[in-house]
């Protein structure tokens, strides 16, 4: 009989025990299509005398993960332990400095360290895998690796994180704050305590930065990302997106341009007829454009115990079988170093809502403004709330109101220089709000 590939589980989080119930679960079906028999021999966690649900007789039980990853019982390491470093990252590199295979679903670590982690896999002659890493059960990192090898792909963007897709969801059906929707997202698990790193973009940062390096065959650049998160969206962004036919989502983009590869996370107007406008709650979606296939558009779970693990166990299956080739589809040595392309020079549509003084000359003194960078406007709109009317029905109240404005193609680096001008002529009651609009 074929030899078992032996796997150590190194965290029993979510992810982890949903793994090792998933190929309990599947061992027959995962047998068969990896063409070897799978089993959990070894696992690693902080507590050893917490009740998670698993039957763990006959498994070795290791409280130090390192030395999981050296033990001979093992011939694959799973690393769901997450971070860009401590334990996550010395468990990893002891299991390929010993010649292991590794299949994890941390991008925080591949961010930081894929490049090098890929070299030691590669001079080892093992798999590094991490489907899991990018977009959960989606598998767009076999896609963009494997499936589009005879299309050049010229931007991948795509809704990378669950839970601002869901505050942002049920701030637009809802009419809710994002105070409100996070509260609620926290309450049902799909928030941490601290959600900054979901809020502000962070984690889809680190998962777009994956994407890049798959996309474009470039070295991992996190640190050229230009983030921003979603906590300054207010309701009436999202009702004025959706006069406009837009909705808002956050968005992780890579895109290749003239000046080099372009990297942002932010708040996004996408058309409602996108397909990645129809993706609610804590769903994710990835589309790809390429020369051959032109528009490609992954729809899934995005997070989640099962999601994730179905995502590593399919990393696993190609691991038992063989099926191990560069991490990033091409040797790290032979990954591109190429330039970015600063976030000033980012060129594309515009929404900015204005907070100004009520009283006339003034949507005529932004539009100068405007003019003088040659940036085009759309279109216009001026909101008078209820007690401005009343008080003066000509509008001369002097009351902040908001004055929306849609751009044409312009750069940040003009749309900033204005916002300042405008600024600086004191018709500003509070700062601009800013979100890009990506266009089909």
């Amino acid at each position: 009989m074929t030899q078992s590939l032996r796997l150590g589980v190194a965290g029993l989080g979510t992810v982890g025990t949903s793994v090792v119930r998933m190929i309990a679960r599947r061992a027959e079906a995962l047998a068969a299509a990896a063409g070897r028999p799978v089993q959990v021999t070894a696992v690693s966690a902080r507590d050893r005398g917490r009740d998670r649900g698993l039957d763990l007789a006959g498994i070795a039980w290791f409280d130090d993960p390192v030395a999981l990853a050296r033990s001979g019982e093992v011939d694959a390491v799973v690393e769901l332990i997450g971070g860009a470093e401590g334990a996550a990252r010395a468990t990893v590199e002891a299991a390929l400095a010993a010649g292991k295979h590794v299949v994890t679903a941390n991008k925080a670590l591949l961010a930081r360290h894929g490049a090098a982690l890929a070299r030691m896999a590669e001079e080892a002659g093992v798999g590094l895998a991490f489907e899991a890493s990018a977009a959960g059960g989606i598998p767009v990192v076999k896609t963009l690796r494997e499936a589009l090898a005879g299309n050049a792909v010229s931007r991948v963007y795509g809704i990378l994180n669950g839970t601002c897709n869901y505050i942002l969801s049920r701030m637009e059906l809802e009419g809710l704050t994002f105070e409100a929707c996070l509260k609620d997202a926290q309450a049902l698990g799909y928030a941490e305590a601290d959600p900054t790193f979901d809020v502000e973009g962070f984690d889809t940062a680190h998962k777009l930065a994956v994407l890049t390096s798959l996309a474009f065959g470039t070295q991992i650049d996190a640190d050229g990302i230009t983030v921003e998160g979603i906590s300054a969206i207010a309701p009436l962004d999202l009702r004025m997106a959706d006069e406009l036919g837009y909705r808002i989502k956050l968005l992780g983009v890579a895109e290749a341009t003239p000046a080099g590869i372009e990297q942002r996370v932010h708040p996004t107007m996408v058309p409602k007829s996108s397909a990645i406008a129809q993706v609610m709650g804590v769903t994710n979606a990835v589309t790809i454009d390429t020369d051959a296939l032109r528009e490609l558009t992954l729809i899934g779970p995005g997070a989640g115990g099962e999601a994730t693990a179905s995502a590593v166990v399919a990393d696993i299956a190609d691991v038992a079988a063989g099926r191990v080739g560069p991490a990033f589809g091409r040797p790290a040595d032979g990954l591109k170093r190429l330039p970015r392309a600063e976030m000033q020079r980012h060129e594309g549509g515009y929404y900015i809502r204005l907070t100004v003084h009520d009283r006339p000359g003034v949507a005529a003194g932004v539009a100068t403004r405007m003019a003088e960078r040659d940036i085009s406007l759309e279109s216009i709109l001026q909101r008078r709330s209820e007690s401005a009317a009343a008080q003066d029905p000509h509008g001369r109240s002097g009351v902040p109101v908001p004055l929306v404005l849609i751009t044409y193609a312009a750069t940040e680096a003009a749309i900033r220089a204005s916002l300042d001008a405008i600024a600086a002529d004191g018709l500003l009651s509070e700062p601009p709000q800013v979100i890009r609009i990506e266009r089909d």
